[in-house]
């Protein structure tokens, strides 16, 4: 029986454990640079203790920025910055993994630079509305992405993966979840697209299939993970038979041979197991655990074979120290909701607070 505290090689990187620290936006990179500060080094040094720590989201571009003061990317100054993240994870002996993270229609013109307007597979506005530094706004309609823009926004996920490994990152970990870019090209609400990029199945994977392909053609397949949340209607997203989709996503992200598949799993536990089935590489899982965190009870799912690794969000939050508080079975620190930003199982439910 496989336990969560047996090492696992992933991208090329012996992992302590089968521990993952969740990808949770905590809006620490003020300045207008977008760039990280020796805040975000001491938070993530503090958890180089985890198997795999993944990033808050980045975004790959300026224009896939959705909320305020999440680092980007796309310029040499946040390499050079994020460089000092990931040495001082090193020191740790910590591996940490990039989140390119673009948002699409979520977002909002105060939060994007030089009259940039938020983008999407189609000209819909989500219902809802995001934190700004003026505070709560409606969420604005999209520019529809034509073809050239489309192949260049492939083109920025590439080039923020080969600045992450310049940068020192392990690998980076594509967001394809939560209701962003990739999700909304993946869901039938909002995109309406009848060309090459939406209408039927074949058509709505492949944004997600090329961002894939381009990544992992960038800096190496062993180097790239991959988030989903099949039916997770977090930011307006409506998905009423994901199955079919997912599974043709997965059959053709097969051949890539990638570092891992991350699954958020939303309460379809029968889901969860087709596609489980369905994918042959390392299977990280953040467990639908809704309405708590996820707690020590979920590392039984490596040792029943339903995942490789468990990822953890909130819990992380409180606990810097998890993997060695899990193995001694606590005492555990309890989440602060009002530090929720973008963590685990909660985007199902409820829009949390922006507060670090």
């Amino acid at each position: 029986m496989t336990t969560a505290f047996e090492p696992i090689v992933l991208g090329g990187k012996r992992l302590a454990s089968r521990i993952a620290m969740a990808p949770m936006t905590r809006s620490r990179a003020y300045g207008p640079g977008a760039e990280p500060t020796e805040l975000m080094a001491e938070y993530y040094a503090q958890r180089a203790g985890a198997g795999l720590i993944v990033t808050e989201g980045i975004q790959p571009s300026p224009v896939g920025q959705g909320y305020p003061d999440t680092p980007g990317l796309h310029t040499t100054g946040q390499v050079e910055a994020w460089r000092t993240v990931t040495d001082a994870v090193h020191r740790e002996g910590g591996v940490i993994f990039a989140q390119l993270m673009h948002t699409g229609r979520i977002g909002h013109p105060s939060l994007l630079p030089d009259g940039l307007v938020p983008v999407g597979p189609s000209a819909v506005a989500a219902k809802g509305q995001v934190y700004t530094h003026e505070g709560p706004k409606e969420f604005v309609t999209p520019k529809e992405l034509g073809e050239a823009e489309i192949r260049q926004t492939i083109a920025d996920f590439a080039a923020a993966a080969r600045r992450a490994i310049e940068a020192g990152f392990d690998g980076v970990e594509i967001h394809g979840a939560n209701g962003y870019l990739i999700h909304q090209f993946l869901a039938p609400n909002s995109n309406l697209r009848t060309d090459a990029w939406g209408g039927d199945t074949e058509g709505r994977i492949r944004f997600a299939v090329e961002v894939v392909t381009a990544v992992a053609e960038a800096i190496g397949s062993d180097r790239v993970g991959l988030r989903i949340s099949p039916g997770n209607p977090f930011n307006d997203i409506a998905e009423d038979s994901p199955g079919e989709v997912y599974g043709a996503l997965l059959e053709r992200l097969a051949g890539l041979d990638l570092a891992y598949l991350h699954l958020m799993e939303g309460p379809d536990g029968d889901l969860t197991a087709r596609l489980r089935k369905a994918w042959h590489g390392t299977f990280v899982l953040n467990p639908f655990t809704h309405p708590d965190v996820t707690g020590p009870d979920a590392l039984a799912l490596i040792e029943d074979g339903s995942a490789d690794m468990i990822a953890y969000g909130a819990l992380f939050l409180a606990n810097p120290d998890l993997p060695a508080r899990l193995a001694a079975g606590g005492p555990f620190n309890t989440p602060d909701p009002s530090t929720f930003y973008g963590g685990d199982h909660r985007g199902y439910t409820d829009y949390p607070t922006l507060t670090s």
